[in-house]
């Protein structure tokens, strides 16, 4: 398999599961990994495990975006490959939601990653190469009920993507969106015992954010929709 054409990976909102399988992954192929997040402290055991650095951010804040990447341009070196999973949610009825809360969400969700795919932008233009990964969801493509803010949110970030990867992939930046369709896999969420594979395994996902990264230019997906093979459409 094709080595990984990178060096240096930070991961904006950073956590125990896809992010944390992507990172297990990239450190595995031999880049230096940094783990952002807004508490640290749930990261320790990943870092260890992956000899990872990490770094406390509030994704929604360009100030905190911007120390982080020069604090991780002094500590790691300037990233090549920058991962934004942070996302938020405001769940309830449209009439009910707390106007401040679906905020909040958005900021996150969107406004975040915005500020982290332009910093990585501002590194990686003058180098022409990098490649810049943005976690989407179900709600990126079809809104549910009760889930308003989370899907402006990566109704946004998909938007984000589109026009970024346009823009930049000329400049030889690959961008790529990931549609994540479907539950994710965790502790707290196990396959049922009638319905084995309804959830995404993250290690399986991981696979597929480090096959992106290995993909030629002249063939780069700019786009990646997952969901388990048990799903009916």
């Amino acid at each position: 398999m094709t080595d990984i054409p990178y060096r240096t990976a930070l991961i904006v909102g950073a956590g125990s599961g896809i992010s944390a399988s992507v990172a297990r992954g990239l450190a595995s192929a031999g880049l230096k990994v940094g783990l952002a997040a807004r508490n640290v402290g749930k990261l320790e055991t990943l870092a260890t495990e992956t000899g990872a650095q990490t770094f406390a951010v509030d994704a929604s804040d360009p100030a905190a975006v911007a120390r982080l990447f020069d604090d991780a341009d002094t500590r790691l070196g300037e990233p090549d490959v920058v991962l934004f999973n942070a996302s938020a949610r405001a769940h309830g009825p449209i009439a009910e939601l707390d106007p401040e809360a679906v905020r909040k969400a958005i900021e996150i969700s969107a406004y975040g990653g915005f500020l982290v795919v332009q910093q990585a932008a501002r590194r990686m233009m003058p180098q022409g190469r990098g490649a810049i990964l943005l976690t989407g969801a179900s709600a990126s493509v079809k809104g549910y009920p009760l889930s308003a803010a989370f899907a402006m949110g990566k109704f946004a970030l998909r938007g984000l993507a589109q026009s970024t990867a346009r823009e930049l992939g000329p400049k030889g930046i690959h961008i790529a969106h990931f549609v994540i369709d479907g539950g994710v896999r965790n502790a707290r969420r196990q396959d049922p015992a009638d319905r084995p594979d309804s959830t995404l395994d993250p290690d399986g996902i991981a696979q597929t954010y480090l096959a992106v990264l290995r993909q030629p230019r002249s063939a780069w997906s700019l786009e990646v929709e997952l969901r388990p093979w048990v799903e009916t459409f």
